[in-house]
């Protein structure tokens, strides 16, 4: 891969399987490579995106999170992990209702889980200003460092507002076919 030639190490993928077939060899060649799974995560996976992601963008209830628990103790193994907030209340979208963050953060404390940030996904068809900014506030009550926030469509709204991680892969590689 071209990009991994010029030196870039992060990576992101929505799907836990699509990702296994396409990282693993690459991983094993590669040791710097870092591989953010920026996709919904179901429980049945989990087994295997802790032992291929780097990153998890989208730890999203008390389900998921006691089984990246067990898992991580299971193999020894230590996921950087990303809270997903449901910033727009949206029944659509999965994610920790914001009303219940500070609650579900210290949950995913007590389970020795290694949060960093939160991430979001705001509504489709609105500016995304005001939640991201919402989310910078959520993000320093909590006095985490990370956020992961913002698409090909609005990345520079969201580093305007503190995002840390982008997730731009549309518009570097093209739209999925």
């Amino acid at each position: 891969m071209p990009l991994i030639e010029h030196g870039h190490i992060h990576y992101g993928e929505n799907k836990v399987q699509e990702a296994q077939l396409k990282w693993t060899e690459i991983k094993k060649k590669n040791k710097n490579i870092k591989l953010h799974l920026i996709g919904k995560l179901q429980t049945n996976k989990v087994k295997v995106a802790i032992k291929l992601f780097d990153y998890i963008h989208s730890l999203d209830s008390e389900k998921l999170a006691n089984k990246i628990s067990y898992q991580q103790k299971e193999y020894n193994l230590r996921t950087k992990l990303f809270i997903q907030v449901n910033i727009g209340d949206e029944d659509q979208k999965s994610g920790i209702n914001k009303a219940d963050v500070y609650k579900f953060y210290e949950y995913c404390k007590e389970l020795d889980l290694d949060i960093l940030g939160l991430m979001c996904i705001p509504p489709f068809n609105e500016d995304s200003s005001d939640y991201f900014n919402e989310m910078k506030k959520i993000c320093e009550k909590l006095q985490l460092q990370e956020l992961s926030m913002g698409m090909s469509s609005d990345y520079l709204n969201a580093i305007d507002n503190g995002s840390t991680y982008v997730r731009v892969g549309s518009s570097i590689f093209g739209k999925r076919s």
